[in-house]
């Protein structure tokens, strides 16, 4: 993978682990020359993530909104600034320059965009793998969910398995290196 979308908080939440392990992401990202695209945003973890690339001296693209400019306090030392006109216009900037999609912790934007993202690929609109970096087990209770859906025949069994979950680093970027997708549906 070349190129990596991160979707992830504009908080650091109440565990240092968070924003840490945003920051070893990075760093490894920009050690293996893999570019970063993520939301922009200077604080909390995507400013962390931000932060580890450019200081291992990797590339790192920001998309944000025009509105969210200010109200997110944007990224100024980013290799480069995308500005877009509205959300939906971000995301589809940031589907189209990434090879591979990860969540880290977040809230309901983090969910929004990995979701949409999620669904794009059980369609068949993509087929970059999906990871998830579960740091603490942030993300347990919202997989345990997922897996009722499965359960419960709201979700195909092969579409929850799309989804590669990871507590280290390491471990997430080689499953997601490794990934074969699914074939495209007729």
């Amino acid at each position: 993978m070349k190129s990596v979308v991160v979707f992830c908080g504009s908080s650091e939440g109440d565990n240092p682990a968070f924003a840490d392990q945003a920051y070893e992401l990075g760093k490894t990202l920009g050690q293996q020359q893999t570019t970063l695209v993520y939301g922009g945003a200077r604080i909390g973890v995507m400013g962390k993530v931000a932060q580890g690339t450019l200081e291992a001296d990797g590339k790192v693209i920001g998309v944000i909104p025009d509105f969210l400019k200010i109200r997110e306090v944007y990224h100024t030392g980013l290799t480069e600034l995308i500005v877009t006109e509205n959300m939906h216009q971000r995301k589809m900037i940031m589907h189209e320059l990434s090879e591979g999609i990860m969540m880290l912790p977040g809230g309901y934007g983090t969910l929004e965009e990995f979701f949409e993202m999620l669904t794009w690929g059980q369609l068949g609109l993509h087929q970059r793998p999906i990871g998830v970096l579960n740091t603490n087990h942030f993300y347990d209770d919202l997989l345990n969910m997922l897996k009722k859906m499965v359960d419960r025949g709201f979700v195909k069994q092969e579409n929850y398995d799309m989804i590669l979950v990871n507590e280290s680093i390491e471990g997430l970027l080689e499953q997601m290196k490794n990934y074969k997708p699914l074939p495209l549906p007729n």
